[in-house]
């Protein structure tokens, strides 16, 4: 009896093996995230699915695991790795691009929706996490618009008000998979 718990046991991966994929696969979603994208007429800047990604990732890996998984999805597209949206430059000089605000929030937001978003999940506080995370990313975007046009209301016009309706949706989704999701990945983790 022992002898066949303890096989079951080696079977299951290591922590540190879990954390590790988790890391690997959040960046993967982010990844996928970003090239289901559509551009905007009369913006630099794409509606992707990065942000749905990058709240669930957040709430589901919490801040710690979120945020490395967010780094090294920032680390592979600055390397060049075609895992930003499709269009603009590629690699590091995206990060200082119309765009890299709000790559650059993304593993801000994800340690903020990991933070408040904690186990046990309460629907107030989940609310309140993906809203932080999409503020956090919002400003990013806004705030590196602002450096690019060097006006905030055209950052503002360009980077947050084209977005507020579809991103409504997203916190929707990432809600209601982090309301799902969430307490049995983190137990996990």
């Amino acid at each position: 009896m022992n002898e066949t718990r303890t096989v079951a046991l080696s079977a299951e991966p290591s922590l540190l093996a879990r954390r590790v994929a988790a890391v690997l696969a959040g960046a993967l979603a982010v990844a996928l995230g970003a090239h289901l994208a559509v551009p905007l007429p009369g913006t630099p800047v794409p509606a992707t699915f990065q942000v749905p990604a990058v709240l669930i990732v957040g709430g589901l890996l919490g801040p710690r695991l979120g945020t490395a998984s967010m780094a090294l999805y920032l680390v592979a597209g600055a390397m060049g790795l075609p895992v930003f949206a499709p269009g603009g430059v590629p690699g590091l000089v995206r990060l200082i691009g119309p765009t890299g605000g709000y790559l650059l929030a993304f593993p801000v937001a994800a340690a903020l929706v990991g933070s408040i978003g904690r186990i046990p999940v309460d629907p107030a506080r989940l609310a309140a996490a993906v809203v932080a995370g999409l503020v956090v990313i919002h400003a990013g975007g806004v705030a590196q618009l602002m450096v690019v046009t060097g006006e905030w209301r055209t950052a503002v016009t360009l980077g947050s008000l084209p977005f507020l309706l579809g991103d409504t949706l997203k916190l929707l989704i990432a809600g209601l998979v982090l309301w799902r999701f969430s307490p049995m990945t983190r137990a996990r983790l």
